[in-house]
């Protein structure tokens, strides 16, 4: 059996370059006890693989989690034709242990790619980010940016189950206009107004709840409109992830310690054990029509890096996947 691998070649100076890629064929071996052999379905794309990708040493594969199929098994655990979510990276083909791997939750008629967005890592994300460290409380006011992407989209509908006000920003028109459909309260397109004066009219009383996917100027700005005691959760900062020199300046520090403000960045495996609750959720949510996803898929396992470079230039709606 041969498996396709998409090899980190080079690390990235700015935005990723088709040549820091090289796609490679590897042959594999015979299944040993204990062992599954797996053929990827969907893949994932995220943004978190531009900043992880600095500790990664480049000749291996590419980081990245993959729905697949079992297609030959040694492990009773895992019998063929079972759908698992695992830890493989950009490759077709992959033998696994079962370590880093998980049965896929059941979908029923719902696409397998959900195991990647709103029942998979993208979901859980969501739910724990916003939930566990926001805590918001009904009539609060909720600010997403990146609010378009998977996880942000999530985290605007979630709030607004708990009976938050939420404001969402995005790059687009057409992004603001699925926000509107949503449910959000507000959304702006960032790339045409002033953050301060939309602040100023849509949370006149303050900003109680911030999920921040982008952070620098844009969060600076988010942190001096909000309220005492209120909470920040830090899942991402996309806007730097391509800087070539580190940004610097200005600092809230004075900001946060005369708001008191509560300040967090998370890694959503802390709660690795507890995301069977959030999918378990997010299916009630979706039957009572509460909840809402959409896909920004790409075909083809050749084009696994464009589609990381079309996420990182904010061309999706959604969660981006890669179909084989």
């Amino acid at each position: 059996m041969k498996a396709k691998t998409w090899i980190f070649a080079h690390h990235f100076d700015g935005f990723p370059k088709d040549s820091d890629f090289e796609l490679k064929e590897e042959e594999l071996p015979a299944l040993k006890d204990g062992e599954i052999l797996c053929e990827a379905v969907v893949l994932s794309v995220d943004p978190y693989m531009r900043p992880y990708s600095r500790r990664m040493e480049t000749g291996t594969v590419m980081v990245g989690t993959q729905v697949a199929r079992i297609i030959e098994s040694k492990n009773d655990k895992f019998p063929v034709d079972q759908h698992v979510v695992g830890w493989f990276g950009w490759r077709t083909h992959t033998i696994s242990n079962g370590d880093q791997v998980q049965i896929m939750p059941h979908t029923g008629t719902l696409p397998l790619s959900l195991g990647l967005g709103i029942l998979g890592g993208t979901g859980a994300t969501a739910y724990f980010g916003f939930l566990e460290i926001c805590k918001p409380k009904e009539g609060e006011t909720v600010v997403v940016n990146a609010a378009a992407g998977a996880v942000g989209s999530l985290v605007g509908q979630i709030a607004k189950i708990k009976g938050c006000r939420v404001i969402g920003y995005a790059g687009t028109d057409e992004k603001c206009k699925w926000l509107k459909e949503l449910g959000f309260d507000y959304a702006f397109n960032y790339k045409k107004t002033d953050l301060k004066k939309t602040l100023e009219e849509a949370a006149p009383k303050g900003v109680d709840c911030y999920f921040d996917n982008v952070g620098g100027d844009f969060s600076i700005t988010v942190l001096d409109h909000m309220n005492e005691f209120g909470r920040m959760s830090i899942c991402g900062a996309i806007s730097g992830y391509n800087d070539k020199t580190p940004a610097t300046g200005p600092y809230p520090f004075e900001t946060i310690l005369f708001k008191q403000l509560k300040v967090e960045g998370f890694i959503v495996l802390r709660w690795l054990e507890q995301w069977p609750k959030a999918f378990k959720e997010h299916m009630e949510w979706m039957k009572q029509d509460k909840l809402k996803y959409r896909e920004h898929i790409t075909k083809g396992f050749e084009n696994m890096p464009a589609a990381f470079v079309g996420l990182l230039k904010g061309e999706n709606v959604g969660k981006a996947v890669v179909k084989l």
